[in-house]
Order: structure tokens, then C-alpha cells, then sequence
């Protein structure tokens, strides 16, 4: 595992899996979107009250890989990085089986901030994000 700025440690639930038995794979795409809310309050802000100041982050491309299937009741962790490209910040996210750190899935998650309904060029980010790149 590599290092990352932020991680979080989850439970596979019963109703998140299929008729399969394993994770459904819209949950990862869930599993990333809380991570990465969980990163914002770690931060000090807050996505509800980002929306109240007029400010709105929004997924503009989620690309996720699976590479090996998660079963209720395994522990894994959501790991993330981030970097922007012009724009947009991207989050690079890796979720891992708790139990051997096998990597289970990987996504490339692209998003843009809209400031009182007129797309930026991501300032926001910059500010938001400058004690964490110091």
C-alpha cells in the first residue's frame, strides 16, 4: 500500500451485496463519495454547508476498475489521494480488503466546483486543500 492523505476504515453491511453475495459494484462508487466527505469535514468544511455558501462540488467523470470482490462482514479501508489538472481535482481513490491489503477496486474520480451557479477554475480547491499540500 502507498501512502495517502486520507483513509478510512468501513464494514461490508448484508444489504450492500447481491444475489452474487459480493458488494454490489454502485457501493464502491459510494464508498468513495463518503470518503471523500469524510476528508472534506477532516478539513473543516462540509459539503451541506459548502452548498449554503453557494458553493457546489460536482463529479464530472467517475471511472472506477474492480479487481477482486468484497463479501459482507469484510473490514476494508478507502484510501485517497488527490491533484488537480487545470480545473478539476482529481481523486484517486484505492479501497483494500482489511484482512491481506489486497487491492479490491481503484477509481479516478474528476470534479469541478461551481461558485453561484458559474463554473471556476477551481480556486476553492486551492484554498481549501493549501494546508494539506504544505
Amino acid at each position: 500500500m502507498n501512502d495517502y492523505i486520507f483513509s478510512l476504515l468501513f464494514k461490508v453491511r448484508d444489504y450492500e451485496c447481491d444475489l452474487q453475495g459480493v458488494v454490489n459494484n454502485a457501493n464502491y462508487q459510494h464508498y468513495m463519495e463518503h470518503t471523500r466527505h469524510e476528508f472534506l469535514e477532516s478539513l473543516g468544511e462540509n459539503f451541506g454547508v459548502m452548498h449554503n455558501k453557494g458553493v457546489d462540488a460536482f463529479i464530472s467523470r467517475a471511472d472506477i476498475q474492480y479487481k477482486l470482490s468484497l463479501h459482507s462482514g469484510d473490514s476494508f479501508l478507502s484510501c485517497l489521494n488527490i491533484h488537480k489538472e487545470g480545473a478539476k481535482l482529481i481523486f484517486d481513490h484505492f479501497i483494500y480488503r482489511e484482512s491481506d491489503k489486497a487491492l479490491a477496486a481503484k477509481g479516478r474520480i474528476e470534479c469541478v466546483i461551481v461558485e453561484n451557479g458559474r463554473l471556476t477554475r477551481g480556486d476553492y480547491f486551492d484554498r481549501l486543500l493549501h494546508p494539506v499540500r504544505e
